[in-house]
């Protein structure tokens, strides 16, 4: 893989992205997920469009998630009859069409989206649309046919996108998630933690347990992993494995989290394409120790991140992390050059404006 090209430790200005054709009227119709719509919405703005941003699934109250759990998710748990999702899907479709009425839009992005019934795709008519998945198909509720006619689909799994153009005949394209430097800056401060951020599956589970069991300082982050009894009900779950956790952390300080820790664990699930943690990571001059070696589509393996492949090997990554600084600060500085140069938000929005114009 060919060096990156340099770059400061500040996000590239505007000018180092090639501006678009046209200025538009542009809505983002995107889940709240950690607040990844915001960087989309800004990178947009950067290159002057008008944008305004639908979070379709937003439960901003703890009066507005607990009544989501009483007329929905519990009822689903204790296998009560009725569809509840489609009363929700009807609810969340009404709000994206009164967005398009409202902002009358020229472009709209559509992130995920598959809370939102058919009625607001016949909505939004001849707009011209793109529909970003950046998390795998089998989570989302598409068919091929519907991918077929809805217009250009951006992947994050290569593999996915590959199938969908090449097997199925969708305008599928490969589009990797990304980091937005915009957020918050590096520090200097270190925390001695081989840190992971994220979901708590079965994987994660036992591997950053046996890493704990062997001495080292894991702490893990997320709602999965906290003992608090909120996240206890949040997630329908009591049992928690024996490390130091801490309860769900906003975008900026997971961030921070990554980039301070000694190093941050990347671990996927069942995922084909790599998540936002793949970019963060080194986006914030974090040491990344990641479980896939096809990260070399993106990275230098060895000098920008490290790749495990079994637990002895991400033990001896880990202790080398809190061992040898001098080995972690390159990786951290080389890691990031290579993000700011070709993984930030700007970047992918750049890849969205050539598909509209």
């Amino acid at each position: 893989m060919p060096s990156a090209s340099p770059a400061s430790s500040a996000s590239p200005p505007l000018s180092a992205f090639s501006a678009p054709s046209a200025r538009h009227r542009v809505l983002v119709v995107s889940p709240t997920f950690h607040g990844y719509w915001r960087s989309i919405e800004d990178a947009l703005a950067r290159r002057g469009h008008d944008v305004r941003t639908l979070r379709y699934d937003a439960y901003d109250t703890v009066a507005a998630k607990a009544l989501l759990k009483a007329r929905v998710e519990l009822p689903e748990r204790l296998h009560l009859p009725g569809d509840r999702r489609a009363a929700e899907r009807r609810r969340v479709t009404d709000r994206a069409i009164a967005a398009l009425a409202e902002h009358r839009p020229d472009r709209v992005l559509v992130i995920k989206g598959d809370l939102l019934d058919e009625r607001f795709w016949d909505a939004l008519a001849d707009t011209p649309r793109i529909l970003w998945l950046y998390d795998d198909l089998h989570r989302h509720d598409y068919t091929t046919a519907f991918l077929r006619e809805v217009g250009p689909v951006l992947s994050y799994s290569p593999s996915e996108s590959a199938q969908l153009r090449d097997a199925e005949g969708v305008d599928a394209r490969f589009m990797p998630d990304a980091f937005d430097p915009h957020r918050v800056g590096p520090s200097a401060h270190r925390s001695g933690e081989i840190a992971f951020v994220g979901s708590g599956y079965a994987n994660r589970f036992t591997t950053l347990g046996e890493l704990a069991h062997r001495g080292l300082p894991v702490h893990a982050y997320g709602r999965d992993f906290s003992r608090h009894l909120l996240d206890r009900l949040r997630t329908w779950s009591w049992s928690r494995p024996a490390i130091t956790a801490s309860r769900d952390v906003p975008l900026e300080q997971a961030y921070r989290v990554v980039g301070e820790a000694a190093a941050a664990v990347n671990i996927h699930g069942l995922q084909t394409g790599h998540a936002m943690r793949t970019f963060e990571i080194p986006g914030m001059g974090g040491v990344e120790l990641v479980d896939r070696d096809d990260v070399e589509m993106f990275y230098d393996v060895g000098t920008e991140v490290a790749v495990w492949h079994d637990l002895d090997e991400l033990e001896d990554l880990a202790r080398r992390a809190l061992a040898d600084p001098r080995w972690a600060q390159g990786l951290r500085d080389a890691g990031r050059r290579r993000t700011l140069a070709e993984h930030t938000f700007d970047h992918r929005m750049e890849t969205v404006d050539s598909l509209w114009d």
